[in-house]
């Protein structure tokens, strides 16, 4: 008897012990998700309107921000969104953002660039890059079809 509450204890020991490192990790993903750039501000300028956006601090961004400055059509899809393909593979970080909000700048894979103009909630799995601090009018001056979009550090 002594014998099964010991196996039983040490069960849930090494139970709750692997549980707290995958919530760990769960948390360094989530963060690498969310936390700003430092000098991560760029402008991105559609037509003769300019939007600031902040790049989050991830591999994925840093590589982004050292392709700018880029001017570059940008491809309609779905009446939310404008994508373009990178000429280069990004380091990636994919996972569900579940939600997905106006001036979202995200990965598609590891070379499609994605700047959402509308909400919308999604099963895809992105990388994130950053947002638009203030999307108001992106949807107007993206237009419908393609779109002659710079990219271009602050």
């Amino acid at each position: 008897m002594k014998n099964l509450h010991l196996t039983i204890l040490i069960f849930i020991s090494v139970l709750t012990s692997g549980a707290s490192s995958c919530n760990q990790e769960v948390d360094n993903i989530n963060t690498e998700n969310t936390r700003s750039m430092a000098n991560g501000k760029i402008q991105i300028t559609v037509n003769s309107q300019t939007f600031t956006a902040t790049l989050l601090d991830n591999n994925t961004a840093k590589a982004f921000k050292e392709m700018l400055p880029m001017t570059v059509e940008m491809t309609e899809l779905n009446r939310n969104e404008k994508y373009i393909r990178l000429p280069e593979n990004l380091p990636t970080n994919a996972s569900n953002p579940g939600t997905i909000r106006s001036g979202d700048l995200m990965l598609y894979g590891s070379n499609t660039a994605v700047l959402f103009y509308e909400g919308l909630n999604t099963s895809y799995s992105y990388t994130r890059m950053g947002k638009i601090d203030d999307p108001t009018g992106l949807r107007n001056a993206l237009g419908a079809g393609e779109v002659t979009v710079t990219f271009e550090i602050e």
